[in-house]
Formats: C-alpha cells, structure tokens, sequence
C-alpha cells in the first residue's frame, strides 16, 4: 500500500458513532496516511437521524444515508449498501468496511463480498454472550469479567477470528448500563488498534 493508493476506509453507523469517532481521531492522531497508507473514506448509516453523521461531516467525512425502511427485503437493502461503499474503492484498492454500532444483520451475500475486510465489535468476550443483552447476561450468570471483542465478520452472527479483545471486571453493584459504560471505554481503544494492526499486515503485503 503507499500514499498514490491508499486503504479506503468506510465505516457503517447507525447512532452517535462513538466508536467511529474513536476511529477517526486514532487515524488523525497517528497519522495513517503517512503510516499506513489509509484514510477514512466515508461513513454510511442506515438511519438519517444518526448523530454520528453531523459529526463525521464536521471532520470533512463523505456522509450519505441508506434507508433500510425504504426496502422491500434485507437482500434489497444490501445490495444497495454494498454499491455505496464500492463506490469508495480506489484504483482497485477495496475498502475495508468497519461496524461501528451498526444495528443491521447483514445477508450472507454481503459477507461473503466483503470477505476478509469486513470487522465489527462486539460488547462482550466472544464466543461467550453473542448476539444482545450481552451486559444483563454476563451478570445474570454471574461473571467476574467481561469487555468486547473485535473480530473479523462471518456469516454466522458474532462469530469469526478474533482480532482484539479488553477484559474488564463486573462489580456487585453493576448494573448493564454501568457495566456496558465501563466495556464502551475500552471499545474506543482496542478498535482503533486492531484496525491500525490490520492495516499494517495488508501494507507489508501479508
């Protein structure tokens, strides 16, 4: 990878972005486009009221909104998804397509298009507590310890190779809201790094 063709990236919301702007600020802060020859392409939300485009748009972020309720079927949604993104690919350079809080269950054909650079987070230690209510279920059981997990996307929901993960403790008072606070803070420094990490492998050539 090198500066004349960078790594796009585009990032799909669907509220107030918080790990996309963590995302952002990481790229801005350490420089990946002199360090990896990236540079965050675009960010796509299913909803127009999601917070987190006003504030892409306030970092000179191509927005644009594709509208999930105005589809016949998820596989209709999807297929006009992946032509928004693909938009962004640059001189054959595909895009590396990151969830961030992205509330859609992707078709397997989405997946598949986006095979091996498609990750998302997810706020627990995968593989335990996929899919929701992952806080009120890890203290529900009883656990001494959650956090989230980065891991690539596969057609099977919340599952894939782990690419990150931060662990965090659950105290006797927690409840899910304080608990998924305390995960959230360590989302916004272990997506950036395994992104940063992934880019790295794909300049090196590997």
């Amino acid at each position: 990878m090198n500066k004349s063709c960078p790594q796009p990236i585009v990032i799909l919301i669907s509220g107030t972005g918080s790990n996309m702007q963590a995302i952002v600020q990481a790229a801005q802060r350490e420089g990946w486009a002199d360090r990896h020859g990236a540079r965050v392409a675009a960010v796509i939300s299913n909803r127009s009221d999601a917070a987190g485009l006003a504030w892409a748009q306030s970092q000179d972020i191509e927005t644009s909104v594709i509208d999930h309720r105005t589809f016949a079927d998820r596989a209709a949604f999807d297929t006009a998804l992946m032509a928004a993104i693909d938009l962004y690919a640059a001189d054959g350079v595909q895009p590396l397509v990151v969830l961030a809080g992205f509330m859609r269950i992707l078709t397997a054909d989405f997946v598949r298009h986006y095979e091996g650079r498609l990750v998302n987070i997810h706020p627990s230690l995968l593989p335990a507590f996929p899919g929701l209510h992952t806080h009120q279920r890890a203290i529900d059981m009883g656990c001494r310890f959650a956090g989230a997990t980065v891991h690539r996307v596969t057609e099977a929901l919340d599952h894939g190779e782990i690419l990150a993960q931060a662990v965090v403790p659950v105290l006797p008072d927690d409840t899910p809201d304080t608990l998924a606070a305390r995960v959230l803070t360590q989302e916004h420094l272990i997506y950036p790094r395994a992104i940063a990490a992934w880019l790295q492998q794909q300049a090196a050539g590997r």
